[in-house]
């Protein structure tokens, strides 16, 4: 546990943070988490609840004099997108994150931070925790695997949530105050090629590596049309043939915007200074193209030892093609609401190795019919070259009720406290509000949450003032909602 980070304000929260966050956490690998979960709860005299999925549930009685208040519901996720430098020595599966301070912002060395959602888990805890803060009848919400198919919120059953009001605890930013989000589907593709033996000319093996993208979130950040590092390594790739491509490997989780990719090319080596020119050109040109939201955009090349097997000709043309091809950051803006993506798609995955290849998108609408019309265009694009093409993993869009009574009294209460108008807002990630909303449609809901910055990403951080701004705005709203 990170001692500095653990004596930050609220020192009840960020202890919290700090014990979850040496807990190992990966999507759909939560037994850990569940497990250290439950004797948390068990610790404090409460009940923890599970159901067959693996999410937790527990219940807290309102303190003195707020009985007959609505019950609220608390709810964040439990998982967290694990993400790491390449450079970085890290085994997700066994290490607690390695949490720094840096001014006003807690930071990880080179992974992911996992302030999304255990920030919002964190406050929950020690909610629970607590003696002497105001609070309804509460039930606390853990749900299991939210980033990779939001598997828990979709297993949850009816009939076990008895609350009239949702925080979900899941958004990015402190001004605002999210009432709607978008949809999702998981697009995958498997394919195979042909694999053909290296010409006699071709005895020069290069490993094209590019790196320092910025990544982030395939929701929040596509708007700010940053660089995906398989596409611009396979447009590199186009523009150096004829070289043969013999490996790539680039991208990770559906839901992060890919910032680094490699490939394994061969070519005569008398023409491997020409080629390193060449590429030295490009990476000037993308270098210009990205400078405001990529700039540490950077390729090496470096010689490797020869490969057994590429692609042919044609079928390396026909793949570049229809990567290069694939729709990719937003497809469509709202025309109903100032600067929301309605649809967008964010290519995640690439990989090209022993005669096969696999490319995975995460497909993103706040328009149901729009998100599987593009997403079954995708489908088509890979179908032309012969692959297996599925989509899987759908899960709706929220639609906003901004009239509600929920609504109201969270927007007057961020008005009281702060002296300014919130943001409300629908947000172009998927949050399980959506979801969750299906299984109790009388429930009304919301989402907040404290300035994260580069979720999904190494470059994951989380403000500590505006932690502190979130905190006392979450009791203001467990106090004075009626």
């Amino acid at each position: 546990m990170s001692q500095k980070v653990a004596e930050l304000a609220p020192k009840a929260l960020w202890e919290a943070f700090s014990q979850l966050n040496a807990v190992p956490r990966p999507s759909k690998k939560e037994e850990a988490v569940c497990a250290f979960m439950r004797e948390y709860v068990s610790k404090l005299g409460l009940v923890a609840e599970e159901d067959e999925v693996g999410n937790i549930l527990v219940r807290k009685p309102a303190t003195a004099g707020l009985e007959d208040r609505p019950t609220i519901l608390l709810q964040s996720h439990l998982d967290m997108v694990h993400q790491k430098n390449a450079d970085t020595d890290f085994d997700f599966s066994s290490q607690g994150i390695e949490m720094y301070v840096e001014g006003d912002w807690v930071k990880a060395k080179g992974t992911t931070l996992g302030a999304d959602n255990g920030i919002g888990v964190a406050a929950i805890m020690a909610l629970l925790a607590s003696t002497d803060i105001p609070h309804p009848p509460l039930e606390a919400l853990f749900t299991i695997d939210e980033e990779t198919g939001m598997t828990g919120a979709l297993g949850l059953g009816p009939n076990w949530l008895k609350s009239d009001y949702l925080l979900n605890l899941d958004t990015e930013d402190d001004k605002e105050l999210t009432i709607g989000c978008a949809g999702g589907v998981d697009i995958s593709v498997a394919g195979s090629y042909t694999p053909m033996a290296l010409g006699a000319e071709e005895d020069l093996a290069l490993k094209i590596s590019l790196k320092g993208l910025s990544g982030g979130h395939s929701g929040m950040d596509i708007i700010k049309g940053l660089g995906n590092a398989n596409l611009l390594l396979a447009r590199v790739l186009r523009a150096l043939s004829p070289l043969s491509l013999a490996q790539f490997d680039g991208g990770g989780l559906r839901n992060a915007i890919p910032r680094e990719a490699w490939a394994i090319v061969v070519l005569p080596k008398a023409e491997a200074a020409q080629c390193k020119e060449q590429l030295a050109a490009l990476e000037a040109e993308l270098k210009a193209e990205y400078a405001s939201t990529d700039p540490g955009l950077s390729f090496t090349a470096e010689e490797v030892a020869l490969p057994a097997i590429k692609l042919g000709e044609a079928e390396q043309k026909a793949l570049l093609s229809a990567v290069l091809a694939t729709p990719n950051g937003i497809f469509r803006m709202s025309p109903e609401i100032e600067g929301l993506v309605q649809t967008s798609n964010n290519l995640a995955r690439l990989l090209v190795k022993n005669g096969e290849y696999s490319v995975l998108c995460l497909c993103r609408s706040s328009v149901d019919t729009e998100k599987w019309a593009l997403a079954e265009s995708i489908q088509g694009l890979y179908e032309l070259l012969g692959a297996d093409t599925q989509l899987s993993g759908s899960y709706p869009g929220w639609e906003p009720l901004p009239a509600s009574s929920l609504v109201d009294q969270m927007r007057q209460l961020f008005l009281d406290r702060f002296e300014e108008e919130p943001d409300v807002n629908a947000c172009h990630a998927g949050l399980e509000c959506g979801i969750l909303g299906r299984h109790y449609p009388e429930m009304q809901m919301i989402s907040f949450g404290p300035n994260i910055r580069g979720a999904h990403s190494p470059d994951e951080r989380v403000q500590i003032s505006s932690v502190q701004k979130f905190w006392a705005y979450l009791l203001d709203a467990l106090g004075q909602l009626k």
